[in-house]
């Protein structure tokens, strides 16, 4: 796709309640939040802002810093201490956060999340320490039964009540592949399909796009198209392990990749900066099969153990994620976690449950990605602007990143039978990535097809997203479909 714009991470047809949260506010919210006013001492922040503050206080409280959450109600950061310095807690008063009193330092949950890790790596289990709580929360998927889930629940208990809690997902931990800007590649026995995050700047200047580490240990060469010619070529790859992520750089130095989120109909989103996540933030995430939604971050530098795709009794595991309670199926790997006001947060990598009962979702930080591997977010000014608001991106710049979209369209035929469905992440295989990668059967799902159409809709999800939520419109735009005139047909797993 030589000059030509590659859309970031579009999900298409938004799921309403998304929609409507996202755009229509993103302005009034900033001129709310800029106008500063405070809740007694705690000043009205926004999300990115809190994170920013949280930082600091870190530094100023040190050891009396037990973690931070926002809570967004109140538009307040709320900063946990244990006992330290009066003096250093009043300056955290006045920076404008709220002080609350806790029992477990960072230092204390860092070492219970240390322990769980040397008795309780588990296949299917998670940890994350959650400030709002002042605990670390355990997470077990569905396939944690009899002996696994007595030595889970024996490692939780020696912690203490105090400590760290314990709670069951009725679905499984696996990794999300494809969804997005769909991005492909054949490798023996199959193809693969993952989704395009962010676009980036590589570090020596050429342009890249940032997207899930098991998409990129599963093929190096991937193009824009099902059988297409390859386009971009893996520069570096990191899953399982300290993250999940890939830099991949486009082979032609002169392809145009825009810093923003299309978030369907030709509007987007435009990506200002990478910010670290903040628990209790409200974040948004795109991806093909279920479109834009929406949720909060609860708990960082998260470990999720995912059943090794190689070794049967193996563990893959992967660390420092963000947690949250945003809703993710097959289909979502490697998509945007980004706020409203324009700030990359994360990159999606897997999780259990999907949009109709609810689950887990872990992203891979941005910040900790483009650090690892020299890139920097945007795209050295194409497609970059002025435009205050998210809701100001439904100019030509929008309308540009549309019509360069026709290509995903156009991977919805015959491609679209090409990819394994959603069934081929129910077994345990799928909860890794490896064996994703391989690619296995991934010509073998008839039912791909079934969402065609669902892109005819995109128009209709995508007005709803820049003018507010149409009660008119379809209802098929919860989510369940993707943008690009039929690329909701490419739901299949790797």
């Amino acid at each position: 796709m030589p000059k030509r714009k590659a859309a970031i991470a579009v999900g298409g047809v938004a799921a309403l309640g998304a929609a409507a949260l996202l755009l229509p506010n993103a302005n009034a919210s900033q001129d709310d939040n800029q106008a500063s006013g405070t809740t007694g001492s705690a000043k009205t922040l926004k999300a990115a802002d809190a994170s920013g503050l949280a930082a600091q206080l870190q530094k100023i409280l040190g050891d009396a810093f037990a973690g931070s959450y926002y809570d967004s109600g109140k538009q307040q950061l709320v900063v946990n201490v244990v006992s330290g310095d009066n003096n250093v807690i009043l300056q955290a008063k006045k920076a404008g956060a709220i002080v609350r009193q806790v029992e477990n330092s960072a230092a204390e949950l860092k070492a219970a999340a240390r322990t769980l890790k040397t008795k309780a790596t588990i296949p299917g289990t998670s940890w994350a320490v959650d400030p709002r709580t002042d605990k670390v929360l355990v997470t077990a998927d569905s396939t944690v039964t009899g002996a696994k889930w007595d030595r889970l629940q024996s490692t939780v208990k020696s912690l203490g009540a105090d400590m760290a809690t314990l709670k069951k997902s009725s679905g499984t931990f696996k990794t999300f592949v494809s969804g997005g800007d769909a991005i492909f590649s054949q490798v023996q026995g199959g193809n693969v399909r993952c989704s395009l995050g962010f676009n980036v700047t590589a570090s020596d200047g050429s342009p890249a796009f940032l997207t899930a580490g098991h998409c990129g240990v599963a093929a190096k060469d991937w193009s824009d198209s099902q059988n297409g010619q390859p386009i971009a070529t893996v520069d570096q790859a990191t899953f399982p392990g300290q993250g999940d992520f890939s830099l991949v750089k486009y082979n032609d130095p002169n392809t145009q990749a825009p810093s923003e989120v299309n978030v369907g109909n030709g509007r987007t989103v435009q990506i200002k900066q990478a910010a670290d996540a903040t628990v209790g933030a409200t974040v948004f995430r795109m991806g093909s099969t279920t479109g834009l939604h929406d949720g909060q971050v609860t708990g960082l530098d998260a470990t999720v153990n995912f059943q090794s795709e190689t070794d049967p009794n193996g563990v893959d595991t992967v660390t420092g994620l963000i947690q949250t309670n945003v809703c993710a199926e097959a289909g979502d790997s490697g998509g945007s976690l980004f706020t409203q006001d324009g700030s990359a947060l994360g990159l999606t990598s897997g999780g259990s449950g999907d949009c109709t009962n609810g689950g887990e979702t872990f992203f891979q930080p941005v910040t900790t990605a483009l650090q690892a591997t020299g890139a920097t977010l945007g795209d050295g000014g194409a497609g970059a602007g002025g435009q205050a608001g998210a809701g100001d991106q439904s100019g030509a710049g929008g309308q540009a990143g549309a019509g360069d979209q026709a290509g995903a369209g156009d991977q919805s035929g015959a491609g679209a039978g090409d990819q394994s469905g959603a069934g081929d992440q129910s077994g345990a295989g799928d909860q890794a990535g490896a064996g994703d990668q391989s690619g296995a059967g991934a010509g073998d799902q008839p039912g791909a097809g079934d969402q065609s159409g669902a892109g005819d809709e995109a128009g209709a999800g995508g007005d709803q997203i820049g003018g507010g939520a149409d009660p008119s419109a379809p209802s098929d735009a919860s989510g369940s479909g993707a943008a690009h005139d039929g690329s909701s047909s490419l739901t299949g797993t790797r």
